[in-house]
């Protein structure tokens, strides 16, 4: 049986360092980056805002965020407020204390935002380019030593993008005119390339991983690999290949020549640099096809894994893998959390990487060491013609999983209707269902949690010094059934609305009626390349009444202390008001970020109910609320001007993103316009 020790091939190169405390690392007043600076801690040290005082809070700034959702995470600089407004191709300058517009920036570049050219696609603007989205939840900022120097640097449009912090214009001395080709330095002639995470940087050094652009079906796919680029001149300095070439360590987790052709693996979501060590830990997703691996028998790394580099050179240090061979789209999906913890009466700086299906997994910084043991035990396995299942997972023995990993007919949610309750307990009793990695079938499996399930971007925060990271977590189940190529539909999970990867649909919202599994037919002769290409529409059960199939929570928040192991609390996140339930349901489907203070609160934000929330680190009890005039789905920020404390965040999520059926939904109160909203302590 493989071994954790032997899967992480831990550090290639050792680095020497002092034990740290969390103050060392940087200045937890600012929020100069996505989740707040490289560590992606979702942290600050302010405290004017705290047990005793957040109940004065009150608005003291808005600004209009535009047309559509909004997810953008603000940067704030020198009393410099950055966003994503007006429209999702414009950036927006703000006095921070008065929300005062200062400059605003068009992105735009040769070939815009992906879309196609022409009457249905983007509109050329009049310097001749096209509008150019950037990352819609966030970007970064940089500056010279002595502060001449300010840039906001960002991906758009297939390019990566500088302009002045302090005008808004274009660094024409960045790349070619101020962009730079992110598909530059790939072993592929492909048309183009995107990027959906911020990145970060660390000293004159910017890190991206590119989104694959799915091909043939979605079994290939381009790289995913991470480029690493000179902020001043946009040069590449390295790449990371997430699928190894020969000679390159985890080469041999795939068939022979893999690289030429596989893609996925991917950092789609968020990553974090310990500034002090100069190592960047980067989680990478699924290899595609993301349910059936027919085309990729082995481990697959660097797939579902956990990767320290060297950020100056792009060397790996070490990697674990948490999925082996994913068949359940199981990307790693939260930014790595740098925290220092007490163990075994030392003070030991740790990593900790929390993920979908609700295992959070620590490791020692500097060699990938679990923190307490990992081990390798037996899942079921696939009987899928042509499948290859690892035949074991890693699982963590400390701490306890934070979000619920079976979903059984002791589960079914008693806010069904009866009809619905029937069918559910009809999926229950003739698929496969046999808990965590019940792999995908021809007859159906249940995976719980789900592909959005457990933790996602911007879902934790930690509080640095004292060993406690704090984590939302969705509660979903859905259904897989693989189908032959052009069947379509793959049999609704008693009404659903999710969409599978191979282009077919899950069943519709409102229900429908379900068709019990035919039996498994033989595979039929290979499509091409030697396996046959099935289609796995997927589906996230939304019942009638638009809620998952699950008895609540659906969502909670919990407080897991490093330093033991242990969860400290858990307590459902957010209502959804039309049940009027006697117990907390927690919101369903909730995106909105974890905001942690040195005041002692956590800030969270929900979307079926709308609420701004402060709870108590201590014990998880919801110290104050307010209301919102729409979802928010994204991560709030904090930073001081003058010496008053302000929170911001995007109210710019409508409904909110699975908000289908009455019970999620409102027409007597529809969303308000989506707005940035800052709120402070009122003033002395």
């Amino acid at each position: 049986m493989r071994t954790a020790a032997l899967l992480s091939l831990f550090a290639a190169v050792m680095l020497s360092a002092p034990t740290l405390t969390a103050a060392d690392e940087r200045n937890f007043t600012t929020w100069t980056g996505y989740l707040g600076g490289p560590d992606s801690s979702q942290y600050t040290s302010l405290k004017q805002v705290n047990k005793n005082t957040v109940k004065q809070l009150e608005v003291a700034w808005t600004f209009p965020a535009g047309m559509g959702t909004f997810t953008f995470n603000p940067i704030i600089v020198d009393g410099v407020m950055y966003v994503l407004a007006k429209n999702s191709s414009t950036i927006v300058a703000l006095d921070a204390a008065t929300g005062k517009e200062i400059w605003s920036h068009q992105v735009s570049g040769p070939g815009g935002g992906g879309g196609r050219a022409g009457a249905r696609g983007p509109q050329p603007l009049p310097n001749g380019e096209f509008p150019a989205n950037p990352t819609p939840r966030g970007f970064n900022y940089w500056e010279s030593k002595d502060k001449s120097d300010k840039r906001l640097i960002f991906a758009a449009g297939g390019y990566f993008h500088a302009i002045n912090a302090k005008t808004g214009d274009v660094i024409q001395s960045f790349g070619d005119n101020g962009i730079t080709d992110i598909k530059n330095g790939l072993d592929r002639d492909i048309p183009r390339v995107n990027v959906n995470n911020p990145g970060h940087i660390f000293e004159n050094i910017v890190l991206i991983s590119l989104m694959p652009t799915n091909q043939n079906g979605d079994y290939y796919a381009t790289p995913g690999d991470v480029h690493a680029y000179d902020v001043r001149t946009g040069k590449l300095l390295w790449t990371f290949h997430s699928v190894p070439h020969p000679g390159e360590v985890g080469y041999d987790t795939w068939p022979p020549d893999a690289w030429k052709t596989s893609g996925g693996v991917h950092n789609w979501n968020e990553m974090t640099i310990d500034e002090k060590r100069g190592i960047a830990f980067i989680p990478f997703g699924t290899a595609r096809y993301d349910f059936y691996g027919a085309n990729r028998k082995g481990d697959d790394l660097f797939g579902n894994s956990l990767v320290a580099l060297d950020v100056r050179t792009g060397k790996r240090l070490w990697h674990f893998q948490m999925v082996h061979h994913d068949l359940w789209d199981y990307d790693i999906p939260t930014a790595p959390k740098l925290l220092t913890v007490k163990h075994d009466g030392k003070n030991v700086d740790v990593v900790a990487q929390p993920t979908k299906f609700g295992f959070l997994y620590v490791f020692e910084r500097e060699t990938g060491k679990p923190l307490w043991p990992i081990e390798e035990r037996p899942v079921p396995q696939s009987d899928v013609p042509g499948e290859f299942s690892s035949p074991t997972q890693p699982f963590p023995t400390k701490p306890p999983a934070f979000a619920r990993q079976s979903f059984t007919e002791k589960d079914i949610n008693p806010y069904l209707s009866d009809e619905d309750k029937a069918k559910v307990l009809n999926v229950l009793k003739t698929y496969r269902n046999e808990g965590l990695f019940t792999p995908p079938s021809l007859r159906g499996s249940i995976e719980m949690p789900g592909n959005n399930g457990g933790a996602n971007w911007g879902s934790s925060g930690v509080n640095p010094s004292k060993g406690m990271i704090y984590i939302v977590s969705k509660e979903m189940p859905m259904t897989l059934k693989l189908v032959l190529p052009g069947a379509g539909r793959g049999g609704a999970g008693g009404g659903g609305g999710g969409r599978g990867r191979g282009g077919a649909k899950g069943g519709d919202a409102k229900g429908g009626e379900f068709t019990p599994p035919a039996a498994p037919a033989p595979a039929p002769p290979p499509v091409d390349d030697g396996f046959t290409h099935y289609n796995a529409p997927y589906d996230f059960m939304i019942q009638s009444n638009g809620l998952s199939p699950i008895t609540p929570p659906w969502s909670q928040l919990t407080a897991i202390d490093l330093n033991t192991g242990t969860i400290k609390w858990q307590v459902p996140d957010g209502t959804v008001p039309s049940l009027d339930a006697k117990e907390a349901t927690g919101s369903f489907f909730p995106r909105g970020g974890v905001l942690v203070t040195n005041g002692g609160l956590i800030f969270v934000a929900t979307s079926t109910d709308r609420k701004l929330r402060a709870y108590d680190e201590d014990n998880g009890k919801v110290v104050w609320e307010m209301n919102l005039p729409a979802a928010s789905e994204g991560v709030p920020a904090s930073y001081e001007v003058a010496g008053r404390q302000y929170i911001v965040l995007c109210v710019a999520g409508g409904n909110g993103l699975m908000a289908r059926g009455p019970a999620v939904t409102s027409k007597e109160n529809p969303p308000g316009p989506g707005q940035y909203m800052v709120l402070a302590l009122p003033k002395k």
